[in-house]
């Protein structure tokens, strides 16, 4: 899940480049009926159905994301069974990127193709391949799960969270304040999670401290080695106790906590910590609740915690239209990040009344200044310039609030109530 790739390109000459591939794409379909994805922005009847487009990887070697594309396809369900959006049927198409440049491409190139008229509540680690597709078409990107650097750059981006970015930088923050001496990240050896450490670092620099590096692929089996490292550069704080090692693999995060469990006898006793994502409540549950390796653990979300009565209406559509769907789990962060990104197109749609739903009239809409408000799950989102936060790197980025929960008795709760906002933190991450 930590797929992050750096972007040099400024959001300025984003912006250029996305406006002259959007021109030269109206240009060159101008006298085409058909052929062209964007076409049908103009032919559409403003009741036809409304198509849009979910991906994820499924059934890969590193990080899946099942209950993305899941989730969408039963909010359409939900939607279309109470008369659908604004009086339209919600069409939505699915893709599995497979975790690679090839994958993430076809399903941009399908979006183009089937009309759509935006990439909704998503996930892939291979930015540079989807977006070039989705700009040269003027398709938005809203909710994407935000684990790139471009998802917080290109102007057709439209974040609903804060992104690794957040997580990294809050962890550090909850970290610091939980009081721990020293700290070992042990994060991806990609490109990707060579900027971790910069993120996390800044966050803990409240306690003026900085994390020990600890590299480790992201398709390994075993641990065991990154462990011993993890909890021998932690161990050495003082007073005992005050150690911590953290761990941001994806899906390979409860793998290496398996090999943590299995080696940390040796060694003085250090507090865990992760980000939601990386573990959640299913994973706490199986890997013995209470009794397991992640009891006391600390743990970065991007919002409440699942058991919060604000998500009872995702988990009412969840057992109204997924029941038996093991892949749909609410206390995923994929899940709950998708069906925040359907919450804002559905209040897209409604605020455009009669008027056509194209990707043209969506991107206007929320490059007007629609104010989303989502039940208290997030802050109210808005994507004009100016409610965007002035941090380095990420132009795009509007919410960078991030919650403190804790493993307690077994159970994913709130460390610390409310939301808690990085924005500064992040302003004062320097440039990788």
């Amino acid at each position: 899940m930590t797929g992050r790739r750096r972007t040099t390109t400024s959001r300025t000459s984003r912006s250029l480049r996305s406006t002259v591939l959007s021109a030269a794409v109206w240009a060159a379909c101008a006298s085409l009926a058909a052929g062209c994805g964007i076409v049908s922005d103009v032919t559409r009847s403003s009741k036809d159905p409304i198509t849009v487009m979910t991906w994820a990887p499924e059934k890969t070697q590193a990080t899946n994301m099942p209950g993305m594309p899941a989730m969408a396809r039963a909010y359409a369900r939900w939607v279309n069974a109470h008369g659908g959006i604004g009086g339209r049927d919600l069409r939505v198409i699915t893709c599995n990127d497979n975790n690679d440049t090839v994958g993430a491409a076809r399903c941009a190139r399908d979006a183009v193709e089937q009309n759509a008229v935006a990439v909704v509540g998503s996930y892939s680690q291979h930015a540079r391949s989807f977006l070039a597709p989705l700009e040269s078409a003027g398709i938005p990107y809203i909710g994407g799960y935000g684990v790139t650097d471009e998802e917080f750059t290109s102007p057709l981006s439209y974040p609903v969270n804060g992104g690794q970015p957040a997580l990294m930088a809050g962890n550090g923050r909850q970290l610091a304040a939980a009081g721990c001496v020293r700290t070992s990240l042990v994060r991806p050896d990609t490109v990707a999670g060579d900027e971790l450490p910069l993120l996390l670092d800044t966050g803990l620099s409240a306690g003026r401290n900085q994390a020990s590096d600890v590299r480790a692929a992201e398709d390994a089996t075993d641990y065991t080695e990154q462990a011993r490292q993890a909890l021998l550069r932690t161990t050495g704080a003082e007073p005992a106790g005050k150690g911590c090692v953290t761990a941001v693999l994806g899906d390979r995060t409860d793998t290496f906590f398996d090999s943590f469990r299995r080696t940390r006898d040796s060694y003085p006793k250090v507090r865990i910590s992760t980000v939601l994502g990386s573990v959640d409540q299913t994973v706490i549950d199986r890997s013995g609740g209470k009794s397991g390796v992640y009891e006391g653990a600390y743990v970065t979300g991007w919002y409440p915690v699942a058991t919060d009565k604000r998500w009872a209406t995702m988990r009412k559509v969840i057992s109204e239209q997924a029941f038996g769907d093991n892949r749909i789990d609410p206390t995923d962060a994929g899940v709950q990040t998708t069906w925040i990104a359907y919450t804002v197109l559905k209040q897209v749609v409604e605020s455009l009344g009669d008027g056509d739903v194209t990707a043209h009239t969506v991107r206007t809409t929320l490059d007007g200044g629609l104010k989303v408000r989502t039940g208290g799950l997030t802050p109210t989102l808005s994507w004009r310039f100016e409610d965007m936060i002035a941090a380095r790197g990420f132009p795009r980025l509007v919410n960078a609030d991030v919650t403190f929960q804790v493993v307690r008795d077994g159970r994913l709760v709130a460390a610390r109530r409310g939301l808690v906002d990085v924005s500064r933190t992040l302003e004062a991450t320097p440039m990788g």
